[in-house]
Formats: C-alpha cells, sequence, structure tokens
C-alpha cells in the first residue's frame, strides 16, 4: 500500500513511523528541510522538501498512486487544499486534519466527499473523548467501549485491595467468568498473559467485559472506595479543555485554570452556555490550588502545552488527596517516565489520531482502532466476512499469532467473551488485541476467501 503524508510534524512523524514498521511505501512531504532531516534513515520511508499544496511536488511524490493520502500540517486550509488538489490527481483516499469543529458535523460529510476529502480528524476532539470517559469512572486508567459499551475494555493499576493477586489465571478466569485478561504491563514490559501466569501489586491490567459486570470487576480489583468524580480542576485552557468543558456530563462541575488573561477572556466566551468556571492563574500554585478546593477535588486533567508541567502538576495534585488524574503527555519519550512515575492517565493527541488514520489502511471491514502506548499494543475491532478464514473454526485451532488475543465479540448487539471453543460466525465485531503486531497481518483472517 502507498501512502503520502504531507506536514512532518508530531502525527505525521509518528504516523510515518508506525507505518514504516509495517513497511508500507510511505512517502513524508514538507516544506521545511530540518523537520526532515534523518527521518528517511531512522525510518523506512521516502522524504520529500516543498510545498504540500504544489503540484509539481505532490506529482513527483507518486501522488496518483497513492492508495491514501494525509494531510497533518498545522494548517487547516493547506491540509484539506492538498486533499482536494491529490484527490483530483488520482489518489484513493484522502483525510485532513482540522480544527474547525463545525467540520465535523455529520451532515457535511457528503459535502467534502465531494470535493474529495473522505475524512476529516480532529485529535484535540478525540482526545477530549478519552478524557470525559476516563473522568466518569474515576477508578480506571483506561476506557473503550464498543458497540455503546456491549463490550468494555478497562485499564486497571492493581493496588494490595485487589482481591485476585498472586493466583494462575487458569483458576479465575475460566469460560464462565464474565471478564477475560488480555494485557499487563509489569515493570516495563507488555505481559499476553496465559493461564500459569499471575497478577502483582503494580500492575498495569487490561481487562475485557461486558457493561453489566463493571461493578463486579470493580469490586474484585478492589476500588468500590474510589469516590465516583463530581469536582473536576483543569489546568491549562487549551482546546482540549474547551471540548472537555463542552461535553463533560452535567453533574460534575468544572474549574479551568489558565495563566494568560486574554486565553481566559476567550474561554469564557467559548464556554458561556456551560457551568465551567474560568480561574486565571498558575495551576501549580500550591496556594491557588487549595483556595480553590483541591481537598474536595476527584479530578485533576493537566493540558498545557509542556509535558513536564502538566506531569509535575499531576503529581503534585496526587500528593494533596486526589484520587484521579490526568496528564497531556505530547513528547513521547516522556510517557514512559510518566508511567513509571504512577501519575495517572496519560493521554498523548498523535497517538490517538495515527489511530484513526491507521484505520483506513485496512482493507478488511474495521470500524474502531485504539493505540494502547503504554503497553506498545493496538486494538481494533474488525468484522468477520461470510466465508472468511477466522469463521471456519474454533478460537484455539485458528493459529493466531503470538502476542494476539482475541477479548470478545458482538453478535446482534449483544457483548460475548470468547474462549478456545467459541466459533465466530459472519457479521460478528470481533475485538483483536495485537501486542508488537502488524494489525495488517491479521486482515487476512477476516476477509472473503473460499480457499484456506
Amino acid at each position: 500500500m502507498k501512502i503520502v503524508i504531507v506536514g512532518a510534524g508530531a502525527v505525521g512523524v509518528h504516523l510515518a513511523k508506525l507505518l514504516s514498521r509495517d513497511h508500507q511505501d510511505c512517502v513524508l512531504i514538507d516544506a521545511n528541510a530540518e523537520r526532515l532531516a534523518d527521518l528517511d534513515s531512522k525510518f523506512d520511508i521516502m522524504t520529500v522538501v516543498g510545498s504540500p499544496t504544489s503540484i509539481k511536488i505532490l506529482r513527483e511524490a507518486n501522488v496518483d498512486k497513492a492508495d491514501l493520502f494525509v494531510g497533518v500540517t498545522p494548517d487547516e486550509s493547506q491540509n484539506m487544499n492538498a486533499c482536494i488538489i491529490a484527490h483530483s490527481l488520482g489518489a484513493k483516499k484522502t483525510v485532513a486534519r482540522i480544527d474547525n469543529y463545525e467540520y465535523l458535523a455529520p451532515n457535511l460529510k457528503p459535502f467534502f466527499e465531494k470535493m474529495g476529502i473522505n475524512s476529516l480528524i480532529y485529535p484535540e476532539v478525540l482526545a477530549a473523548i478519552d478524557i470525559t470517559n476516563g473522568l466518569k469512572m474515576s477508578w480506571v486508567r483506561q476506557r473503550w467501549d464498543v458497540h455503546n459499551g456491549a463490550l468494555v475494555m478497562l485499564g486497571i493499576k492493581l493496588r494490595e485491595t485487589c482481591e485476585i493477586l498472586n493466583q494462575p489465571l487458569r483458576e479465575l478466569c475460566g469460560p464462565t467468568e464474565p471478564y477475560h485478561v488480555v494485557a499487563v504491563k509489569r515493570n516495563g514490559e507488555t505481559l499476553i498473559p496465559g493461564g500459569n501466569d499471575e497478577l502483582r501489586t503494580g500492575d498495569l491490567c487490561y481487562f475485557m467485559t461486558t457493561s453489566e459486570y463493571i461493578p463486579y470487576v470493580r469490586k474484585f480489583t478492589g476500588k468500590e472506595h474510589y469516590a465516583d468524580v463530581k469536582n473536576v480542576i483543569i489546568m491549562g485552557g487549551s482546546k482540549t479543555a474547551v471540548r472537555v468543558g463542552l461535553t463533560l456530563p452535567e453533574y460534575m462541575n468544572l474549574k479551568i485554570i489558565e495563566k494568560n488573561e486574554q486565553r481566559c477572556e476567550r474561554l469564557n466566551e467559548l464556554l458561556l452556555d456551560t457551568d465551567a468556571m474560568v480561574i486565571h492563574g498558575d495551576g501549580r500554585d500550591l496556594g491557588l490550588l487549595q483556595e480553590e478546593g483541591i481537598q474536595n477535588t476527584q479530578a485533576f486533567v493537566a493540558l498545557t502545552d509542556n509535558a513536564e508541567t502538566n506531569i509535575l502538576a499531576c503529581l503534585t495534585a496526587k500528593r494533596l488527596g486526589v484520587r484521579k488524574t490526568i496528564a497531556m503527555v505530547e513528547n513521547l519519550d516522556y510517557v514512559e517516565m510518566a508511567e513509571s512515575l504512577d501519575i495517572g492517565t496519560i493521554i498523548n493527541k498523535k497517538t490517538i489520531a495515527a489511530s484513526h488514520i491507521y484505520q483506513m489502511m485496512l482493507d478488511a471491514d474495521v470500524s474502531n482502532v485504539r493505540s494502547l502506548m503504554i503497553v506498545d499494543s493496538d486494538v481494533a475491532e474488525f468484522v468477520a466476512a461470510e466465508g472468511s478464514k477466522i469463521t471456519k473454526k474454533p478460537v484455539k485451532d485458528l493459529g493466531l499469532p503470538i502476542g494476539v488475543t482475541i477479548g470478545g465479540l458482538v453478535r446482534n448487539n449483544q457483548g460475548i467473551l470468547v474462549n478456545g471453543f467459541t466459533q465466530i460466525e459472519p457479521g460478528d465485531s470481533v475485538m483483536m488485541f495485537c501486542h508488537e503486531h502488524n494489525l495488517k497481518n491479521l486482515e487476512k483472517y477476516f476477509k472473503p476467501s473460499t480457499i484456506w
């Protein structure tokens, strides 16, 4: 597959890295030669210096043969124009990064497709969705709902209060148990557990369950004493903070602390129809935090553009007694450090955006992809086609690659956990957990075929 990316910023470079790992034919275009320096030697990609909207440059990059064209420069108009030109030159699919929420209205999708833009992506909106979902459950690090909660993946940090520690999983996760353990992060290493493995204090454990058993999972992981989130403080009045403010449940009280006075005025305009309170000040100021009721706050979210500031602010909030902390960490070099400091949930816009773009590359019917950067893994929702390999044998006989496991499936809108004897049927939405593997290698199991 040939992919052309314009914009060697955070999202573009991260996406190029993913594609080079998958040995895709990838071209990265940017007008700034310094941004492209050494990228072609670090990753297996071709780089081109030039304007993303130059017809000459796009032709040099062989856009006419591109299966996917991605516009992810910081300039929304440039991304959209580049996609329109690329489509006219012959690119099969295009996706543009935007920062205008109005464009995401569902009724505008045919309008943009007619222009030659197949998909629009707004990383701040995607990050806000993750943050809001996380705030609804104070005791989880990460949550992902499939089919409106028919299946739910929960990332949970295990403490001494967990009831299932130090016992072989074969004794805990039998075929009738309403949960599966799909991955464990321990001491910097990811483990795809087997029946003889045990869970330990300090593990970050990913469970797959169905919505009705979430309280059960909460109980045996020892999280019932965690207070539900009612009061939230956000440090940093970014675009992501605005989207969180506009989508937060009504029962939550929100305060946004922003040190730029002009930005505070703008925030008040943008959040006029909400009950959010905007405070001019520095979110790292202990006196200010105490004055604003940090002792009665269940969640602290750090969304400044500085990863170090966000990490330190979350550490401070935890020291002051806040249970739920979320940090925006855009520098991937700091993600491992932030996780080792046990600061709470880590949000990275570029990995979220790259997951959504990556989904467009897959030929099989894939309705959702999520990158779990903490465990260096991906979760994808594949739909089993009629006659596909995945439907031919029970799960235990499919010969799935090492590091790949099935978390569950959705059939007729009902979540079902999978065991070795499960027979997947055509039309099932199957949750595939893939550690350090190319998701494209799993496509062959789900695409229609009559010969195996």
